[in-house]
């Protein structure tokens, strides 16, 4: 249950949560992404320093800053839901892909437009560095600047796409529209196969924690699908990290019904959503064992520690040890090192779903 109504504690799930179980994503997911140019899986890091400083066994990050030639996870999802757009359109011809974007996904979707002929119209809301506006408009895309929030982009995106010969490609659901953004939480599940494939390698029989940074919650939709479809082994706990500016899926949690806020100014560009996929909402509700949120100056510290290591993360990426480090450092600690089962022998894995040139900031 809810701690306290305050966003800036941190929200725990019953015990018996970590009991519920789904359905998997397609198995073919994975063959699909092995068959393209350039795939391998992203690297798996140890982090010592970290697993001392906070008290378990050992921590590893999942660094996703060379994802498919782009410098961030998103293009697992892009990738796989293009390919089944146009595998289901009954008419030929180029299509125009439309979608909004805080960075990342836009130039995943740009991208695969690019590579398979198709044209691609992108919204960015404000906020989103320059430079991150010029990469997507680097892949060919038509670059709309939105003067509003993530929310506004997605509005103004889904009237956009109503145009003959387009077509939507969003990774955010609402009532009505969930197919597209189904497929791309599919896509996501590579990443988890890969991070459960490469414990393996290590002789670990996978996470007792994974903490994945949230903006509207599709890649922890995809997290939480993976792991609580598992009819054997220990269920791990599944974190939440959203910044203090943007914390849409803690407020829901806290509600006890998916909510929209009004977003802040964040370097989290990437998480600067207020409002939850509907379809991310009942994985979210059921599967998450907790949530937590955190400062740009946190992920910056973060960042700058992991680059200390040889991982490159940007801000969003980062939230995930910031998460993790809000939750269990502190006087809060132990308490919250209960709750979420932790011992001095388990085993954490952080996302850090982007590169540092994925979403250019200012230091602060």
């Amino acid at each position: 249950m809810p701690q306290n109504a305050s966003l800036r504690s941190p929200w725990f799930a019953p015990p018996a949560a970590r009991a519920w179980r789904c359905a998997p994503a397609p198995a073919e997911v994975r063959r699909f992404h092995a068959s393209l140019p350039g795939y391998a899986p992203t690297p798996l890091t140890e982090l010592p320093p970290q697993a001392a400083e906070l008290g378990i066994g050992r921590i590893f990050v999942k660094d996703e800053s060379r994802r498919l030639g782009l410098p961030a996870f998103k293009a697992l999802g892009a990738s796989w839901a293009v390919h089944r757009v146009l595998a289901e359109r009954d008419q030929d011809g180029p299509v125009t892909l439309v979608t909004a974007t805080d960075g990342n996904h836009g130039r995943a979707v740009a991208r695969t437009a690019r590579l398979l002929g198709q044209r691609a119209r992108v919204l960015v809301p404000r906020g989103v560095h320059p430079r991150a506006v010029a990469a997507i408009a680097a892949e060919g895309a038509e670059v709309t600047e939105v003067p509003g929030s993530y929310d506004e982009a997605v509005r103004l995106a889904a009237e956009a796409a109503s145009a003959p010969d387009a077509v939507l490609v969003q990774d955010t659901a609402w009532p009505g529209y969930e197919r597209v953004p189904g497929w791309i939480v599919e896509g996501y599940s590579t990443l988890s196969v890969e991070i459960d494939e490469q414990l393996a390698a290590a002789g670990i029989d996978g996470p007792d924690l994974v903490s994945v940074p949230v903006g509207v919650g599709s890649l922890a939709q995809s997290v939480v699908a993976h792991y609580r479809s598992r009819r054997s082994g220990k269920p791990p706990a599944l974190v939440a990290v959203e910044p203090e500016a943007a914390a849409c899926v803690l407020a829901s949690l806290t509600r006890g019904a998916p909510v929209s806020v009004a977003t802040g100014e964040t370097t989290m560009a990437g998480l600067n959503c207020g409002t939850p996929s509907s379809i991310a909402w009942p994985f979210l509700r059921n599967g998450l064992d907790a949530a937590v949120t955190v400062r740009d100056a946190d992920s910056a510290r973060a960042a700058a520690d992991l680059a200390a290591l040889g991982v490159r993360s940007g801000p969003c990426g980062a939230a995930a040890l910031a998460g993790l480090r809000a939750l269990l450092g502190g006087e809060g600690g132990a308490g919250h090192r209960a709750a979420l089962g932790l011992g001095p022998d388990s085993v954490a894995v952080l996302l850090s779903t982007e590169g540092p040139d994925a979403n250019p900031y200012a230091e602060p």
